[in-house]
């Protein structure tokens, strides 16, 4: 029964892996393709490949992401994890239905954290405050203020250059930015998986508290995120890449540019798992406002900031449902 539990928590695990690489696509891609510094098709393929690269660079979120909840062994804790993790996939798929950029991180960390709470499981509340919440609030309003800041620097530095020479220059530069990007969140959502496998092998009893991540657990995690960030997410890349501002691409590199490095640092010096969607969102609008507040689209803005304060909830309201009923509808521990 356990064994059968631990193989399914798995497969949806990997399934929450893949439904967040499509969701997630455009925070890598969007403002190069529309800024037409890589066609979709290239984009794509190169953040596949960087995402499944970024998933072996470090195990610090993952650490993170596996200490949120402290289920109880055996099939009580793997019921536990496995509603946490449909509650995520159910509000990545209405969220990316609706083309809106909300957090798959968050989305995850709060379907654990409502199915805990319906199971009487103990959540670590110091941790969710610490590397979640604070990191979630924090993130975008740095990123958003960074953007602002290196595009007003770009724009008085460059001020007497030729702007059809600047623009193919950042083309150019928007290649490196999209890598560093698609390389940032492979290193910290494909580690989110890998530690909701490693609560389903520790309720499991197949690891100890304390042991390294399983390399076979590593490797489908990357694959599975770098499969999903392949297949696409084209709605949220329409929200993102144009809808609330055209970008240029010095917009686009300085968007992206400040984003990779709010990733790489909270990664690896905070171990917080930070939303990359919330992250380069922030940092577009913060280049945005850059041509004027009134050239980003607010309203747009607005409806995003709305499914980002629901994500948390809604996900957790949705894994808390799914808990429930798996155990008194089905009977499960």
């Amino acid at each position: 029964m356990e064994l059968a539990l631990v193989i399914a928590v798995v497969v949806v695990a990997l399934t929450f892996d893949y439904t967040n690489g499509f969701h997630d696509a455009a925070n890598a891609i969007a403002t190069s393709v529309s800024t037409r510094a890589l066609t979709p098709r290239v984009a794509l393929i190169m953040a596949a490949v960087m995402n499944f690269v970024g998933a072996f660079l470090g195990q610090e979120v993952a650490n993170t992401v596996g200490s949120v909840i402290s289920p109880p062994s055996g099939s009580q804790g793997l019921v536990v994890v496995m509603s946490g993790l449909l509650g995520a996939i159910a509000w990545n798929l209405i969220t990316w239905y609706y083309g809106l950029p909300s957090s798959s991180s968050h989305a995850l960390i709060g379907g654990l954290v409502g199915a805990a709470l319906a199971s009487g499981t103990l959540v670590e509340w110091s941790t969710v405050i610490d590397k979640v919440v604070i990191p979630m609030i924090v993130s975008p309003l740095f990123a958003f203020a960074a953007g602002f800041a290196l595009m007003l620097a770009i724009m008085w530095l460059l001020r007497k250059r030729n702007p059809h020479k600047v623009n193919r220059n950042f083309r150019f530069l928007q290649t490196v930015s999209a890598a560093a990007m698609a390389l940032g969140h492979g290193l910290q959502d494909a580690q989110k998986t890998m530690g909701v496998i490693f609560l389903a092998l520790l309720a499991g009893g197949f690891v100890d508290q304390g042991d390294d991540l399983p390399l076979w657990v590593i490797i489908s995690a990357a694959s599975a995120i770098s499969l999903g960030t392949y297949s696409g997410g084209w709605r949220i890349m329409r929200t993102l890449g144009r809808r609330i501002i055209h970008l240029d691409p010095a917009r686009g590199f300085a968007a992206e540019a400040v984003a990779a490095t709010v990733l790489y640092t909270t990664a690896f010096i905070y171990h917080a798992p930070i939303s990359t969607t919330h992250t380069i969102t922030s940092a577009v609008m913060g280049v945005g406002a850059t041509k004027r507040f009134s050239a980003v689209r607010w309203g747009v803005a607005k409806s995003i900031l709305a499914a980002w304060i629901l994500t948390f909830p809604m996900a957790g309201a949705v894994a808390a449902a799914v808990y429930l009923i798996c155990h008194f509808v089905f009977q499960l521990p």
